[in-house]
């Protein structure tokens, strides 16, 4: 767990400021990929450079996902092509956590149905557990992890009737959907509601948010200050909360400055920043006096049904005074006060 003042079960109340830069702080950064390293494929801006220096100054780069399609050798290979030299020993996927729950609750050299790419068959294999591919292959469990567009239909089919014979059942993850070059494609999660729908039971699940993804992480990587960068509340965030580990979001995925204020305190980040330079740098801190919170040049607080702000300044520094005034005015709910002048304010 981190020695930076764990934010503990119940959530930040505000982003916390930080003298020292955060690549200094913490030994390892646990880096979600899609919409934090890179987007489409193509590596987003300042990520190759700031991953970089990170890396020079003694930081731990350490990439974990839950796509459990990749093996740990493709996604590496992909990084080192973006100008991210990285190791296979350097990814941790879904995949290796599924297969590490599945190894703890069967005998070892048992087989395992696969519902899934080759990631999940590779980490089958490591465990000491054997790939098969059909219900009648007498498996002692069923593992069912993204495919990709081309798994076929008939795999689903194959998980029901292991599943209907009592075989127990395990997902990689949950999310519902994964980017594609063309927009938003079904993920994992959506397959799994098939064979849910189809059978009326409930997998055991591994991937990010949940513990075993974390356990999986901090065992392969030995991480004693780790840090969770990502750009998604409800994987990356909830994650490194349930880890009891910090955290720091970056706004170049799917979470926006208005998710980020009525973020519950499970989804509520311990930094926040704009991309992947706000590793090599300090936090500012969010000061609070009489229900006004500043930081930076701004201060925000809570007027009738609407957060509101003023002063001037960096817009990042603003984003975070009004964290401190939602969250605080929201407690262990979601806040739902109208945010949109204050964040228009600062071009959010």
């Amino acid at each position: 767990m981190s020695q930076q003042g764990r934010q503990g079960r119940q959530g930040p109340n505000r982003p916390r400021g930080s003298a020292q830069a955060l690549s200094e702080a913490y030994d390892t950064a646990l880096l979600d990929l899609d919409g934090v390293v890179y987007a489409g494929g193509e590596a987003i801006a300042y990520a190759v450079e700031s991953l970089a220096t990170a890396r020079e100054q003694g930081m731990h780069l350490a990439y974990v996902t839950n796509n459990a399609l990749r093996t740990p050798e493709v996604v590496a290979g992909h990084l080192t092509e973006l100008g991210i030299p990285t190791e296979a020993g350097d990814v941790i996927n879904s995949a290796q956590a599924v297969a590490r729950l599945i190894s703890e609750q069967v005998p070892p050299g048992s087989r395992v149905l696969v519902v899934g790419g080759e990631g999940l068959r590779v980490a089958l294999r490591e465990r000491g557990l054997e790939p098969v591919e059909s219900a009648d292959d007498d498996p002692a469990a069923v593992v069912q992890g993204y495919g990709g567009p081309g798994l076929p239909w008939g795999r689903f089919a194959e998980a029901c009737y292991a599943i209907a014979r009592g075989v127990p059942w395990f997902a990689s993850n949950t999310d519902l959907t994964i980017p594609s070059p063309r927009g938003i494609a079904p993920g994992n999660g959506a397959a799994v509601e098939v064979v849910r729908i189809a059978t009326g039971a409930e997998p055991q699940i591994a991937g990010k948010p949940l513990p075993p993804m974390h356990k999986e992480t901090i065992l392969r990587t030995g991480a004693e200050r780790p840090l969770v960068v990502g750009d998604r509340l409800d994987t990356d965030i909830e994650g490194a909360f349930n880890g009891g580990v910090d955290s720091l979001l970056v706004l170049t995925g799917v979470t926006d400055a208005a998710r980020l204020l009525a973020a519950e305190p499970r989804h509520r980040p311990t930094y926040v920043d704009a991309d992947l330079r706000g590793m090599l740098t300090g936090q500012p801190e969010v000061v609070e006096a009489g229900g006004v919170f500043g930081c930076g040049g701004w201060a925000a607080s809570v007027r009738g049904e609407a957060l509101t702000l003023e002063g001037d300044g960096e817009p990042l520094d603003g984003l975070r005074a009004l964290c401190g005034a939602a969250w605080t005015g929201a407690g262990d709910g979601s806040c739902t006060l109208d945010a949109g002048k204050a964040l228009a304010r600062l071009g959010l």
